[in-house]
């Protein structure tokens, strides 16, 4: 499963302004909206309750936000890079400023984990998080995140 596979240009949001972990999902869910035919309140819904259960703050400024949705199609993918980073309870203290958002289908469990680790693989690359952190455009983010992770070593 490629990123590519996940998110598309207009799920890029470059200079997302919020200025709490709640700001934020709120505002990526209202954008989700518009892709995936559920309301935002549903998918925000979704997205505090797995973060109740415990922090999608993986560290090194980086967090995954994630849920399963009944009636979803595929995995969709959502990127934000923040303006201005913000505190998301990650697991290393740090503020986040770069968001990954998957919502899928109830029914896709190892396709989940499979998007999941795709991700955070990627995002565990921090010449790759450098990368994305210097673009100030939808298109360049979403270049760097789709290249092909062989493109990520040069």
């Amino acid at each position: 499963m490629e990123i590519a596979d996940l998110v598309s240009l207009n799920a890029v949001i470059p200079k997302l302004k919020a200025s709490s972990k709640k700001q934020a999902l709120q505002e990526l869910s209202s954008h989700a909206a518009k892709f995936v035919g559920h309301p935002a309140h549903q998918i925000f819904d979704v997205l505090r309750g797995r973060e109740q259960l415990g922090t999608t703050g993986i560290g090194q400024g980086v967090a995954i936000p994630h849920g399963k949705i009944a009636g979803l199609d595929r995995i969709y993918g959502f990127f934000a890079r923040l303006a201005a980073p913000i505190d998301f309870e990650s697991l290393d203290g740090q503020p986040v400023d770069l968001i990954f958002m998957l919502l899928a289908p109830e029914t896709a469990g190892a396709d989940h984990l499979k998007a999941l680790a795709r991700v955070s693989r990627l995002l565990r690359d921090q010449r790759v998080c450098d990368k994305i952190r210097g673009s100030n455009n939808a298109d360049a983010i979403y270049a760097l995140l789709t290249e092909s992770p062989a493109s990520h070593a040069a």
